[in-house]
């Protein structure tokens, strides 16, 4: 897990991350420890979440300024999701007819 939250805090975007886990202590850690304004676990990072805090870290993104979160600016916030199904759903519950994954 470190090698991985090293390759994803050293590039300059920092937009969506993902990591694929069954243990719950690694996915608390890479929650805790990457930078990017959506951080997720079992789930792509295709997609936002509607009501999350949202704009990105680093180079990638404008901040949170302009949302919901704009009095938070001086806070470290992400938008985490955790998945522990054992298939892997679309974003916003989006389903496609040739799709396998069970979007529920």
């Amino acid at each position: 897990m470190e090698e991985a939250v090293r390759m994803n805090n050293c590039v300059s975007q920092g937009l969506s991350s993902a990591l694929f886990t069954r243990d719950l202590r690694i996915a608390w850690s890479w929650m805790r420890a990457a930078h990017s304004g959506l951080v997720n676990v079992n789930v792509g990072t295709s997609g936002a979440e509607v009501g999350g805090a949202f704009g990105g870290e680093k180079d990638t993104g404008g901040g949170r300024e302009s949302g919901s979160d704009s009095w938070k600016a001086y806070c470290r916030r992400v938008t985490a999701s955790v998945n522990f199904g054992a298939s892997l759903p679309l974003a916003q519950g989006i389903s496609f007819a040739s799709s396998s994954t069970d979007a529920t």
